[in-house]
């Protein structure tokens, strides 16, 4: 009787393919992130600083996004995201100081045809305009919410259904209800205008491109 028609030899074979599939796989997938990083050096630390920011891991995400930006000085992902962690921890001065370097860095290399980098360009002027807006600092606030509804419409916009799912169908605050609305106060007397409503402003949620 042929060695490949014993059940205990095909099981055995069955089990070594499966094997070396698992490892091939591997191999395969350890080569393409090697490739893709050589292509987009900092790519893997910011997914890394990504998950770290959506755990709460603040510092542990700046560290990553730090290594991005060593690796690729100017990894828009890298430095929106130490930006976001920075307002999580609500270190306001540092955050600011970031978001202004990365609007300047933007200006001056976005390409007209770079609908990723519009964006972030819009999220920026968003977060900072969110910074400024939590220190009372309103008339600032208002111009760096309308400079991000200029720059992409859709970032202003805030999120779409899938958060107003995840939120029980509350529309989270967007920039450019909260622009309107600072707008609308601001053309008041001063002793008249209601600038802070806190539950309406704890929707507001910051911009992560």
């Amino acid at each position: 009787m042929s060695k490949f028609t014993d059940p205990r030899v095909l099981r055995r074979f069955v089990v070594l393919m499966c094997i070396a599939t698992v490892v091939m796989f591997t191999v395969w997938a350890g080569v393409r992130m090697y490739q893709e990083e050589a292509k987009n050096p900092g790519d893997f630390e910011t997914r890394q600083g990504d998950i770290l920011l959506s755990d709460g891991e603040y510092e542990k995400a700046i560290e990553r996004f730090n290594a991005a930006l060593a690796a690729q000085p100017g990894h828009r992902g890298a430095w929106g995201g130490r930006t976001t962690a920075l307002i999580a921890q609500e270190r306001y001065e540092e955050a600011e100081a970031d978001l202004t370097g990365l609007i300047a860095y933007l200006e001056k290399t976005l390409q007209p045809d770079d609908p990723t980098g519009r964006g972030a360009l819009s999220a920026a002027y968003a977060n900072r305009g969110i910074i400024k807006d939590r220190q009372a600092r309103y008339e600032e606030a208002l111009k760096d919410y309308i400079a991000s509804a200029k720059t992409d419409r859709d970032i202003a916009e805030g999120p779409g259904w899938i958060n107003r799912l995840l939120y029980h169908d509350r529309k989270p605050s967007s920039v450019i209800d909260r622009a309107q609305y600072l707008y609308e106060q601001l053309q008041l007397p001063e002793e008249k205008r209601l600038l802070r409503v806190p539950e309406r402003d704890a929707e507001q949620r910051i911009y992560k491109p």
